[in-house]
């Protein structure tokens, strides 16, 4: 199983999901384009009422063991759905990474 159906699986277990997309943003940083690096964009009515901070520990308690390795990066993006709604299902793309031997010139 790879780490993204893992993310996917552990996710959809711990939530009650009504829109997820994960995106494997690896091949955009240094060194060779492993699975370390993901952007989730999740919706789900649980995040009612919680701060983006708590929202943030939910998603990390549930991937705790895959934040000890192998994920080196987790891009979070978490919305209710009214705030999705609000947003017209849209995210910022991630910006590039300039990170180690990408800055060198």
């Amino acid at each position: 199983m790879t780490i993204e159906n893992v993310i996917e699986s552990k996710l959809r277990e711990g939530l009650d999901v009504i829109h997820l997309h994960i995106e494997n943003e690896s091949h955009m940083h240094s060194g060779p384009a492993m699975d370390t690096h993901f952007k989730v964009t999740l919706v789900s009515e649980g995040f009612g009422g919680k701060r983006l901070v708590q929202r943030h520990q939910t998603i990390y308690g549930l991937l705790s063991n895959e934040m000890q390795n192998p994920i080196h990066a987790l891009s979070l993006h978490l919305f209710t759905p009214e705030e999705w709604q609000e947003r017209a299902g849209q995210v910022a793309p991630s910006p590039k990474c300039m990170g180690g031997s990408k800055a060198d010139k």
